[in-house]
């Protein structure tokens, strides 16, 4: 980064620049985990109403309603933990990102209440989900100790 300030005081500023990415990174990793395992959970307490649900609410295009259930609470009970560890962070928020666009294109209803927080909670959740796509997890994550395990440098250095 070009800095105007003495070097010292470039270096103190991003560094916490740095610092704070990391920590909003993590904020929404746990945030967009907490939400779809929520959620998950929330389908295999009652496993009878969940299929009836993707058999006569959503409206999943290509999927038996039994597969298309079992797949997207899977995804919303095995994905989450992995966002919030930062554990293959952009593979998990591309899971989640497939997981929110069904849920947005199998259920119409969404675009049609009165109220639009529903709809809007999933275009945000999919923004947030694009963000960690683009950035991964940060450096609070397990995939920068993972890659230096694997790689012995730093995120970016195996080449």
């Amino acid at each position: 980064m070009n800095c105007a300030l003495p070097a010292g005081l470039c270096r103190a500023y991003e560094s916490a620049l740095a610092a704070l990415r990391d920590m909003l990174l993590l904020a929404l990793r746990l945030y967009i985990a907490w939400v779809f395992f929520k959620s998950g959970l929330t389908k295999i307490e009652d496993w009878s109403s969940t299929l009836a649900l993707f058999e006569y609410e959503y409206s999943v295009p290509l999927l038996p309603t039994t597969l298309a259930a079992v797949m997207g609470t899977a995804g919303e009970l095995l994905l989450p933990p992995l966002l919030a560890l930062g554990l293959v962070t952009r593979f998990a928020a591309l899971g989640l990102t497939v997981v929110n666009a069904m849920a947005v294109i199998s259920y119409p209803a969404l675009w049609g209440f009165e109220c639009p927080a529903a709809i809007q909670s999933h275009f945000f959740w999919g923004a947030g989900l694009l963000v960690l796509l683009a950035f991964g997890g940060g450096r609070v994550a397990a995939d920068p100790v993972v890659w230096r395990k694997l790689c012995g440098k730093a995120p970016g250095d195996c080449r």
